[in-house]
């Protein structure tokens, strides 16, 4: 009898986290259901837009700087994307968890941040919120040095350095947020993992951040749990 009962309280754990619904966050026509901040267009009436959809993918051109934000909220999710730098090695991320617009550097958005960089993708960056992850200091440097603002030490280094694919070809990147966990996985490695979120919930945002990144696919599977 206790064995049975392990078995099922082990099998109603996993059924609580299983996936639900998912939504298509990109339909491959057009960029509806998001809206772009980018700051330099509050005085440069002319100045071109960051992201454009272009032979079915959407593309981050890099510049102007600023962000793609969804105009829904999501909680409890797993993101699922497909993105590749074409040209050159770049910097990119998505924001998870996205609230107050331009609180850092009055560019980026109160969020998580995981980084797509190249050679660096799986990072974690705090923007004005925090996660707490294993080895900390090995990964974020000495703890008198973090912050989640201008000047402090927001980075928390991944758990790998050989998970993302050759530059051009396209990499698979999924970020699964539960409650006040987010795992991240890249080409089906784990490369990072944080816990005690300051925050569960938000907005999911795209960067233009100088470099031209594509994305074939992004879609939101909703996780079944006590919150949905």
């Amino acid at each position: 009898m206790k064995i049975l009962l392990n078995i099922f309280v082990v099998l109603l754990l996993v059924t609580s986290c299983k996936s639900t619904k998912t939504v298509s966050l990109f339909n491959g026509k057009n960029l509806d259901g998001w809206h772009q901040d980018i700051p330099v267009m509050d005085s440069v009436s002319n100045a071109k837009t960051a992201f454009i959809v272009r032979d079915s993918l959407l593309v981050s051109l890099g510049e102007p700087r600023g962000h793609l934000i969804s105009n829904n909220t999501y909680k409890n999710y797993r993101l699922d994307i497909a993105y590749r730098f074409p040209n050159k090695p770049g910097n990119c991320g998505v924001l998870v968890h996205v609230s107050t617009p331009r609180l850092l550097y009055k560019m980026f958005p109160k969020s998580i941040e995981v980084q797509m960089e190249h050679d660096n993708a799986g990072d974690f960056w705090v923007i004005g919120e925090d996660i707490t992850c294993d080895n900390m200091e090995n990964r974020r440097g000495p703890k008198e040095t973090w912050g989640m603002t201008e000047g402090t030490n927001r980075r928390i280094q991944n758990l790998t350095d050989d998970s993302e694919k050759p530059l051009g070809q396209w990499n698979h990147m999924v970020i699964e947020c539960y409650n006040d966990t987010i795992k991240v996985f890249v080409n089906d490695d784990l490369v990072n993992f944080g816990y005690d979120a300051t925050v569960s919930s938000g907005q999911i945002a795209i960067q233009a951040e100088g470099s031209e990144v594509e994305f074939s696919k992004i879609t939101l599977r909703l996780l079944k749990g006590e919150n949905n």
